[in-house]
């Protein structure tokens, strides 16, 4: 009997080599340049998001080497102070903005999160594409104004009023301004597409008590991507504003406030740590779970902790603020706060602790560069807890002691995670498996280097070396434990080159890795590797939390999908039973056409007001043409069009 809906069938269709080439054909993602500007399928648009942040996570490393040159002793002339205040806002504009959350969030996020869901495609793949084009819109534009000796060259905060028309003449706080624009926009569109791909693409199933923990964090992230993005860019729009169109939000001569524009900073600002970190907290308890070959110990607190860790994270932002004089009873309150956030990572870290100490642990190179994550965030939380303290956080406040910290957060919980789930998943994006060898040479080298350079800048905050400064006087006695940090850097860089090298060398010779190399309980590994552009022959269903450890030998599989046009099963949000059918709109050049218009309009408005209504003809002709209604193409073939078993 045939059906024109989505079915479950005892069986699975194994041996249909005529379904997979139907599908093959109907999924075909387009190939050459026109392909690349086209394609809008997941996989390829999560390995750019991938590729291109590590790119910037290498032009902001030698940033950060430039700046590490300059102060390895007193009284430098390598760099000047405008070009040190340049390479200064470049560096961490790059690392926060164009790699952070593009890597940990995106990236990742895009590639893992349809195939963990068992879907075929991400929900509203133009808009994916279209995010990431703008995201390499912003990227052009702020490093265009380094390279043309324009940069930004007031932090990567932009605080005013050093940011204002009064203190920074021409355009480079403006292209800073609209950076975040490019950027902020571009991580919306991805919040709404995963947090739209969780919520209704997964597999039949898979309800939301046994959602992986990747999905709980990314569907959290979502949502705190959605409220905490749009506060930067209020804040940037304004200060854009004051310094192109003579508005006064920021000047307090004016009846403004220069404090309103870091509540809105750090109000984005605090969230954004835990959108940074979360992604890697997600990847350790995947990779836990995986090599200690046993559940996750406590699945229900770790998912609480996330999810009260993204409520809690809107709530600790003044903490960034205790030296600006705002009330006691304020500070009380988050001081509080910033306390209270602490525990839920506690309970994470506990629970990784039981899974390991329970299980068999395995250690392979993703669980090496896990116990890397453990030790180098643990000693970033625990300085974080001291700043917490008003009278701790006043004392070290803009002393490198805060740098230290910072990057022991950021960097434990992105870089870290970031590799270990580079190695982790490079088997599914690939087909081939990393060198062992190689891969530990990278992680000693840059787990060394790394703690050379941050440890050592606790000890140079405590004696009182302060931030944002291109260069010191030789009887501050800084230069011994400044030439200790710029030698971590040098370890940290022939850790990354090895890296290089092990990609490069194991995409082409590596050992072949085969569906499910790992062993591991996610669906992600329940299709080939690399998988096919449709993902997965017959749509899975799930069983259990972990959804091939749980599968049962027989275990259905979706059918009634059509294989002549792109068909994906939508679910209940809660319980994931079968609601109906949609169609994936397919290879589209208007994404990219839509972000070269909108990039055009944003950049015009760098120079003047007028650029908006100019540009907004340009920009609604595109999303006319992205948003045309289209019919099903092709038409049904004849061999057959639907299954039932």
């Amino acid at each position: 009997m045939a059906t024109t809906e989505p079915v479950i069938a005892k069986e699975k269709d194994t041996h249909d080599s005529d379904l997979a080439s139907r599908l093959a054909r109907t999924w075909h993602q387009p190939r050459g340049v026109w392909g690349w500007l086209s394609n809008t399928h997941h996989t390829a648009v999560g390995i750019r998001f991938m590729v291109t942040a590590f790119i910037f996570l290498a032009l902001g490393g030698v940033l950060a080497a430039i700046m590490r040159l300059q102060l390895m002793k007193p009284e430098n002339s390598l760099l000047g102070p405008d070009l040190y205040n340049q390479i200064f806002t470049m560096h961490g504009s790059t690392m926060i903005f164009l790699f952070a959350v593009p890597m940990m969030f995106q990236g990742f996020g895009v590639y893992v999160v349809p195939l963990m869901c068992g879907a075929r495609n991400i929900a509203f793949p133009r808009l994916n594409l279209f995010s990431y084009y703008l995201y390499v819109g912003g990227a052009l534009v702020l490093w265009g104004g380094l390279l043309t000796n324009t940069g930004p060259d007031v932090g990567w905060f932009a605080y005013v009023p050093l940011a204002g028309p009064q203190y920074d003449p021409g355009h480079r706080a403006d292209i800073w301004s609209q950076m975040i624009t490019f950027t902020e926009v571009s991580a919306l569109g991805v919040a709404v597409c995963l947090a739209t791909t969780i919520l209704r693409y997964r597999a039949p199933g898979m309800t939301l008590n046994r959602m992986p923990i990747l999905l709980w964090e990314k569907l959290t992230l979502s949502f705190m991507v959605i409220f905490a993005m749009p506060a930067v860019m209020v804040a940037s729009g304004l200060l854009l504003l004051d310094r192109l169109v003579g508005t006064h939000f920021y000047n307090p001569a004016e009846g403004g406030d220069v404090l309103l524009y870091q509540h809105l900073f750090w109000f984005f600002g605090h969230p954004e740590v835990y959108i940074i970190f979360l992604p890697g907290a997600a990847i350790v308890s995947t990779l836990v779970s995986c090599f200690s070959r046993r559940r996750i110990f406590g699945h229900t607190p770790i998912v609480v902790s996330v999810v009260a860790t993204g409520f809690i994270g809107f709530g600790v932002w003044v903490h960034h603020m205790f030296a600006t004089g705002l009330p006691q009873l304020s500070e009380s309150f988050f001081t509080a706060a910033s306390l209270m956030i602490v525990i839920p990572t506690g309970v994470q870290f506990f629970c990784w602790l039981a899974t390991i100490w329970h299980g068999r642990v395995q250690m392979r190179l993703p669980m090496l560069w896990a116990f890397g994550f453990f030790f180098v965030f643990l000693i970033g939380g625990l300085s974080g807890v001291m700043l917490a303290s008003v009278p701790v956080d006043t004392q070290v406040h803009d002393t490198y002691f805060i740098v230290a910290h910072f990057h022991y957060v950021l960097i434990g919980g992105a870089l870290f995670p970031m590799f270990a789930g580079l190695y982790f998943w490079f088997p599914k994006m690939t087909g081939r498996m990393p060198d062992e060898t190689l891969g530990k040479w990278h992680f000693w080298l840059f787990f060394i280097g790394f703690n050379l350079t941050f440890f050592t800048m606790h000890f140079l905050g405590l004696h009182g070396m302060t931030r944002r400064v291109y260069t010191y006087l030789p009887d501050m006695h800084w230069q011994y434990l400044n030439t200790i940090a710029t030698t971590g850097v040098a370890f940290m860089t022939a850790g990354i080159l090895v890296f290089l090298a092990n990609i490069f060398r194991s995409k082409r010779l590596g050992e072949r890795a085969g569906n499910n190399p790992w062993g591991d309980s996610g669906l992600e590994w329940g299709t080939s590797s690399p998988p096919p552009s449709y993902n997965f022959l017959l749509p899975p269903t799930v069983n259990g939390r972990d959804a091939l450890w749980d599968a049962a030998p027989d275990q259905a599989v979706v059918v009634g999908l059509r294989d002549d046009i792109r068909e994906i099963l939508v679910t209940h949000s809660l319980d994931s039973n079968p609601q109906h059918k949609d169609e994936d709109p397919g290879p589209s050049i208007w994404p990219f056409l839509a972000s070269v218009a909108v990039s055009v309009t944003f950049v015009g408005s760098i120079f003047t007001p007028w650029a908006v209504p100019y540009g907004a003809p340009l920009v609604i002709i595109t999303l006319i043409g992205w948003l045309w209604p289209h019919g099903h193409s092709p038409a049904p073939l004849p061999q057959r069009a639907t299954w039932s078993r």
